[in-house]
């Protein structure tokens, strides 16, 4: 028996055991589904080239279709795992576990010798941000309906991984490329969990037509603070690009090369905030707009303690509270950052109050149906 044979006995046998413990009526073992690299293999016509339809900092991912007719995304992990076989399976297991609307689901995997391979659920119009920015821009039109829907659906996947889900989840990498679009343009957020199995300098810094250094909240980038207000500055950055179909990384505007975060913020000193609105698009309610985007500069803020929750952000997406606009201070902007790994600098982007310093008198918003202990940022 050779090695990849002897792994994958070792854990069939590993997994009936624990399938046969009752530990409070749950086995970790049990949500698993074990594919055979043969099986994944012959799915994806031995990983052709055609097939692929994504890559990132974890690997690259091909379409395949099982025997039965499904089809499936294949993600082959490029990385090593700094987990053995059994704790990396009690990982996969966990993430298999997590169901919701707006997140890909995790089918199962293969464990065969060297191979870490995940497979996930087909989501039929790829990403975002090929869809916002890329190739598919002119097969999917993406209307004012579905960019708000997809705020939205974001927005309750990851207050769902922040909140909901015991333990909590931080993504860590909340950017276009990894919101995917099914076939009536629900969003779902992919490669949730994945950070835990990787070594820290693995999975963030990459770049792509909406560069990841974009997205990277100021104390986490500079000071490895990584907590939920993280991922909450990346959706606000996100937010901007759906609202103005622009890519977050520098741009020029109006002649001025600034990355959209900048932009957003002069606008917004300037009361020209509608400016940033996509000129594509067409029958765009403006204060709607205009609420989004305020939205996005509540979860940008350079102080971590000043942007909401995501719950909170859901409520002030869907229950039309009134933001608190005098509460409202500057982002944070990482400076130099995108293709080189590192961080130079942070600025606030304005020469008001400095924003880090500034207390937190009361929540961003109000809403009649929600308190207003409840509405306060964790």
């Amino acid at each position: 028996m050779d090695m990849s044979r002897g792994c994958l006995s070792s854990f069939l046998a590993w997994i009936k055991r624990r399938n046969e413990e009752d530990s409070d009526g749950y086995s970790s073992a049990k949500n698993i589904k074990l594919f055979s690299y043969e099986e994944l293999k012959a799915a994806t016509k031995s990983f052709h080239a055609s097939n692929r339809i994504g890559r990132g900092g974890f690997g690259t991912v091909y379409k395949g279709t099982l025997k039965n007719g499904t089809e499936i995304a294949v993600k082959v992990l490029s990385a090593e795992s700094k987990q053995g076989i059994h704790e990396f399976l009690t990982e996969i297991d966990m993430i298999t576990s997590v169901k919701h609307p707006n997140l890909v689901e995790l089918i199962g995997c293969c464990v065969q010798g060297g191979n870490r391979i995940l497979v996930y659920e087909y989501v039929e119009n790829s990403s975002l941000d090929r869809a916002l920015l890329g190739s598919n821009i002119k097969s999917i039109r993406l209307d004012w309906v579905s960019r708000s829907a997809i705020c939205v659906g974001t927005a309750k996947g990851l207050a769902f991984l922040h909140e909901e889900l015991e333990p909590h989840i931080v993504h860590r990498d909340i950017k276009a490329s990894n919101i995917l679009l099914d076939r009536n343009l629900v969003p779902k957020i992919g490669d949730f969990g994945l950070a835990k199995l990787f070594p820290d300098n693995v999975s963030h810094l990459s770049t792509r037509v909406a560069g990841t250094a974009g997205y990277l909240a100021p104390e986490y980038a500079m000071l490895g603070q990584l907590t939920k207000k993280a991922d909450i500055y990346s959706f606000g950055v996100l937010m901007l690009e759906i609202v103005s179909g622009r890519s977050s990384a520098k741009s020029n505007w109006s002649g001025i090369q600034k990355f959209l975060l900048e932009w957003a913020w002069q606008l917004y000193e300037e009361g020209r905030l509608l400016e940033l609105v996509d000129s594509q698009l067409e029958h765009c309610p403006e204060e709607e707009a205009l609420r989004f985007i305020k939205i996005a500069l509540f979860c940008t803020q350079a102080a971590a303690k000043r942007r909401p929750s995501m719950t909170q952000v859901v409520a002030m997406l869907t229950k039309h509270t009134k933001l608190n606009d005098k509460l409202l201070t500057p982002p944070g902007i990482i400076q130099d950052l995108v293709g080189t790994g590192r961080c130079s600098k942070a600025t606030n982007s304005s020469n008001s109050q400095n924003s880090s310093t500034v207390e937190l008198n009361g929540p961003p918003f109000t809403s009649s149906p929600i308190s207003v202990t409840q509405m306060n940022p964790r």
